[in-house]
């Protein structure tokens, strides 16, 4: 059974403003996890934190985009509807805002996303 936490965005933004960034990372990874084990496959979500701090911020551009590819298959699997905001969180995150990005998807995992993981009496076929 996969359980998909919800998070307080406020609390998020402002832990990630005072910790210099370190609890955004933190704050990836979670997000990245759930956004993994909502489409069942194996989470790599510590690997991606990694290869974003090693290569700069360089692939964390890329896995903005793939985590809206992510979230945009999950609404399928669980039947939420088409959903595809991948190319808005590139954008968003090429000019510096991914701390908005990653608001947005938490949002979207908390309004819809988490209950119909967590309501789910049977993991969806891929």
């Amino acid at each position: 059974m996969v359980f998909i936490e919800k998070r307080s965005i406020p609390a998020a933004v402002i832990l990630t403003i005072i910790t210099c960034g370190i609890y955004g990372l933190y704050w990836d990874f979670k997000i990245w996890d759930s956004l993994y084990r909502a489409t069942n496959k194996p989470s790599q979500a510590g690997m991606d934190v990694l290869l974003s701090i090693i290569t700069c911020g360089i692939y964390y551009i890329y896995m903005m985009y793939k985590m809206g590819k992510m979230e945009s298959e999950a609404y399928d699997m669980y039947g939420l509807g088409q959903k595809d905001d991948s190319a808005l969180y590139l954008i968003i995150t090429i000019f510096g805002f991914s701390i908005v990005s990653m608001g947005i998807v938490q949002s979207n995992i908390n309004n819809r996303l988490a209950d119909a993981v967590n309501n789910a009496s049977v993991r969806p076929q891929q």
